[in-house]
């Protein structure tokens, strides 16, 4: 399958929690990138800086943009945080903490729910916590736009042997226009309902059809009823 791994960046720029602003804006535009992991000293990340946040040290910090009653309830936790930036000075004091994150060895599908859900364009791939690499909106796509050849072999590598334990010489797999078309025999049922689950998963795959046979059908075979009796009656 498909993981964060094989489309993440792994040359990462990122800032510490001490870098200027103005560091940060000179690596944003240096780099043409729109964001960058905060990472310690230890390499873990502790959040994430944006153009966004540097853009807000050029609005007006004064109380206009306040809420009327302001004065009165004080601001709202919105408006704080956004002042907040406004006279950060750091990229420790502007950046969006604690990051939003994906791990490594997860599926693709996963890192694009979680920029979906969360709405954010690129995510700290880590592993043990610390940074690896990143991956963005713009990455996850391309991977929906692999090539049929590419897709049949995501399936016979990806799917029957690394995920399954299958041997891919047993099945007959084709992809035409992003459908899959997988034949053969399994042992079980459940591995032939495994495939047709799996393989839809694969990115770039938009509907599956199998043709697989198998010599068990083990959704028919119930699990023997328990001795009830005590183990330690005499």
């Amino acid at each position: 399958m498909l993981t964060v791994r094989d489309l993440m960046t792994p040359d990462v720029v990122t800032v510490r929690p001490t870098t200027t602003i103005k560091e940060v804006a000179r690596l944003l535009v240096e780099h043409r990138i729109s964001g960058m992991p905060v990472v310690d000293d230890g390499g873990r990340v502790v959040g994430v800086v944006s153009e966004g946040d540097v853009v807000v040290k050029e609005q007006d910090a004064s109380p206009a943009g306040r809420r009327p009653l302001a004065r009165i309830f004080g601001d709202s936790p919105a408006t704080r945080a956004e002042l907040a930036k406004a006279q950060a000075l750091t990229a420790g004091d502007s950046m969006t903490a604690p990051a939003i994150t994906v791990a490594a060895d997860a599926l693709v599908g996963e890192a694009a729910a979680t920029m979906t859900r969360r709405k954010v364009n690129r995510l700290p791939v880590i592993e043990d916590e610390m940074l690896v690499g990143l991956v963005s909106r713009a990455d996850v796509v391309r991977a929906f736009v692999r090539s049929d050849e590419q897709l049949v072999e995501a399936i016979r590598e990806g799917v029957l042997y690394r995920t399954l334990w299958l041997d891919p010489e047993s099945f007959n797999v084709s992809v035409t226009d992003g459908r899959a078309r997988i034949a053969g025999q399994v042992e079980r049922r459940s591995e032939a309902e495994m495939i047709e689950r799996i393989s839809a998963m694969v990115p770039g795959v938009t509907r599956v059809a199998t043709e697989l046979t198998w010599k068990l059908d083990d959704r028919q075979i119930e699990a023997p009823e328990r001795d009830l009796v005590s183990p330690y009656k005499p």
